[in-house]
C-alpha cells in the first residue's frame, strides 16, 4: 500500500520562516507536500480552489500565521472554521505573537493549537518538527 504525502498549507509572509519550514520539513521522515500562501487572500483562494488553485490538493493540515498583510490569520481562521467544507481541518497556529489577546482569540476561532514561534534557528527547526510528528504520527486525521 503506497502512503500519500502529507498535504501541507503553511501561511506566511515572512521568507526567512518559509524557508526554514522547509527546511525542517526536507530534514524530518515524514512524506509531505508543501504548499506556501504568502498571505491570508492566497491562502482563501487556495482553499476555496479558486483561479489557478482550482486542482489543489486540500490541505491535511494549515499552519497559519496571525500578523500578515492583506488580511491576517484572524479573519482567516474565521473564515475557515466558518466554511462547512474546511472547518475540520486542523489550523495550527504559528507566529510570533505571545499576547495573550491573540491566544485567546484563536481559542475562540477554534484554532487546534498555538504556537509561539521561537527566535532561534535550531529551536524553530525543532518546533516544526514536533508539529509535524504529533499531527502527521500522533494524531487520526478525518479521511478526505
Amino acid at each position: 500500500m503506497e502512503i500519500r504525502p502529507v498535504e501541507i498549507l503553511l501561511v506566511e509572509d515572512n521568507p526567512g520562516d518559509v524557508r526554514l519550514t522547509q527546511l525542517a520539513l526536507k530534514e524530518n521522515k515524514i512524506a509531505n507536500n508543501l504548499h506556501v500562501a504568502p498571505d491570508g487572500v492566497e491562502a482563501l483562494r487556495f482553499l476555496l480552489h479558486e483561479d489557478e488553485h482550482a486542482d489543489t490538493p486540500t490541505p491535511d493540515v494549515i499552519l497559519l500565521d496571525l500578523n500578515m498583510p492583506r488580511k491576517d490569520g484572524r479573519e482567516v481562521l474565521a473564515e475557515i472554521k466558518a466554511n462547512n467544507m474546511l472547518k475540520r481541518i486542523p489550523v495550527v497556529i504559528l507566529t510570533t505573537s505571545s499576547a495573550e489577546e491573540d491566544i485567546l482569540k484563536s481559542y475562540d476561532l477554534h484554532a487546534n493549537c498555538y504556537i509561539t514561534k521561537p527566535a532561534d534557528f535550531d529551536q524553530f527547526i525543532e518546533v516544526v518538527q514536533t508539529i509535524e510528528g504529533f499531527w502527521f504520527s500522533i494524531v487520526k486525521l478525518p479521511s478526505k
